[in-house]
């Protein structure tokens, strides 16, 4: 078992690193059209993970207490949107296609802020996959290994095509290929780091693990409504950023209800 959870946790760094890889053999940068098209495919991705993967099963978890088991999703869900406002808060950062960072005032270079975005919008991926093999582990929470596995393939499909937006534009900035694959890949490390923090520390509160599993949608839902959503939409000819989140969204469900 231990095998499988290890391999589930760094599935997801498996397809950031990959889609780092692009810059290495991709000449052009990424069009916006396509960006938009990735960045609605990954905000797709995320929010039927948080449904499928993590909320229904907090609230599943929570059926004896009745007609108030949306509770622990709803107080998770919310502490999970006010963790990743502070880290906005704090963190500074400067989202893709902007021009005026966020967070706390910095003399960081563009390119660290350009990771560092990509980096806070991994957080709860790592962390949702750690809480749900968490689960998985525990044996007490109704998921399955399948599912579990569901999760950590969806994002690393997402992944690829952030790897390959993080990494492509820093050729532009100035840095060499393999400067710019090893910033895309840094940038998705933080996933298995807080994905196995994750893992260990819900191991230890498995009583509270319907709160844990919506405390991570709610993280990954700031998001997507905060950066994801905005970029998917920017410019002329935005349909294409909602064509893909359907796909995405509809990949993610598929795959949750066919391995779970």
């Amino acid at each position: 078992m231990e095998t499988k959870i290890i391999l589930g946790l760094l599935i997801p760094f498996i397809g950031t690193t990959l889609g780092a890889s692009c810059v290495l053999f991709m000449k052009k940068a990424i069009g916006a059209s396509v960006q938009r098209a990735l960045t609605g495919f990954a905000a797709g991705v995320m929010v039927a993970a948080s449904i499928w993967s993590l909320i229904i099963p907090a609230m599943e978890q929570s059926e004896e207490m009745g007609k108030l088991s949306f509770l622990p999703a709803v107080i998770g869900f919310w502490i999970g949107i006010l963790f990743l406002l502070l880290l906005d808060t704090v963190i500074p950062h400067l989202h893709l296609n902007a021009e005026k960072s966020e967070g706390a005032k910095s003399n960081f270079k563009k390119t660290t802020m350009m990771v560092l975005a990509v980096t806070l919008h991994n957080i709860p991926e790592g962390m949702a996959v750690g809480v749900v093999y968490a689960g998985f582990r525990s044996g007490e929470v109704a998921i399955t290994a399948g599912g579990a596995l569901a999760l950590a393939i969806g994002i690393a499909i997402q992944n690829f095509p952030e790897g390959a937006i993080v990494s492509m534009p820093l050729i532009g900035e100035g840095k060499s290929r393999g400067k710019a694959f090893l910033l895309g890949t840094l940038s998705g490390a933080v996933e298995p780091v807080g994905a196995i923090l994750t893992l260990f520390a819900a191991g230890l509160f498995v009583p509270f693990m319907p709160y844990l599993l919506s405390f991570a949608a709610g993280a990954m839902m700031y998001v997507v409504v905060e950066e994801l959503v905005p970029e998917m939409a920017e410019g002329e000819h935005s349909n294409i950023g909602v064509i893909m989140f359907t796909v995405g969204f509809t990949l993610m469900m598929a795959l949750d209800v066919a391995l779970g």
